[in-house]
């Protein structure tokens, strides 16, 4: 063989292999960045479904603790901050809101026995409970393909394709005060 057929040999191998690494690292961030945005879909759903359950919850206990105007307000306004959230940063400023806001409600529900025996009030609170946990668990989905995504974009020499393919990195879905959600709102029979 000759010297110019094996060196054009070797650069077409080349750049068989550049084009494939290019390929394939476009295509797995194509995927991942969709993975996130399908996550951050989910959690968008859980709180939805728990912003359409509080008034139902308000109202319920409304009609046993009139006088509590002040954490219905609190309440009203943690729905609204939920619902208006357009990113991670403002989901967690709601969710803190939010937590916040729940914790007083049942703090309300304890000091009334009649309305934790209403059966209203039980299914909603179970509706509510389970909805925490699926805002739990879609938050995790959500940060693990955030924690894959970033990470994709971070490493060499990904990070030289990333910025002008127009891949960037997400934030996580983490919450100011930690501490105030590190339990769920406390629900006693």
């Amino acid at each position: 063989m000759s010297t110019g057929l094996v060196i054009t040999l070797v650069v077409v191998a080349l750049l068989v292999v550049a084009v494939g690494y290019l390929w394939i690292t476009y295509n797995s961030l194509v995927t991942l960045r969709v993975r996130v945005e399908e996550a951050w879909s989910d959690i968008t759903v859980q709180l939805k479904r728990r912003a359409d359950l509080i008034p139902a919850l308000v109202e319920t206990v409304k009609g046993y603790a009139a006088h509590e105007q002040g954490v219905f307000d609190s309440v009203t306004k943690a729905r609204a901050e939920t619902i208006s959230a357009q990113s991670p940063a403002e989901a967690s400023v709601a969710e803190n809101h939010m937590q916040s806001a729940l914790k007083s409600i049942f703090a309300i529900a304890e000091a009334y026995p009649q309305l934790q025996a209403s059966q209203n009030f039980l299914q909603l609170q179970s509706e509510l409970v389970d909805t925490e946990n699926k805002v739990q668990a879609a938050r995790r989905f959500y940060n693990g393909g955030v924690r894959e995504l970033n990470t994709k974009i971070q490493v060499f020499p990904n990070n030289l394709l990333a910025g002008p393919f127009g891949f960037s990195q997400r934030d996580f879905f983490e919450v100011d005060d930690a501490v105030a959600i590190a339990e769920p709102p406390r629900i006693q029979f």
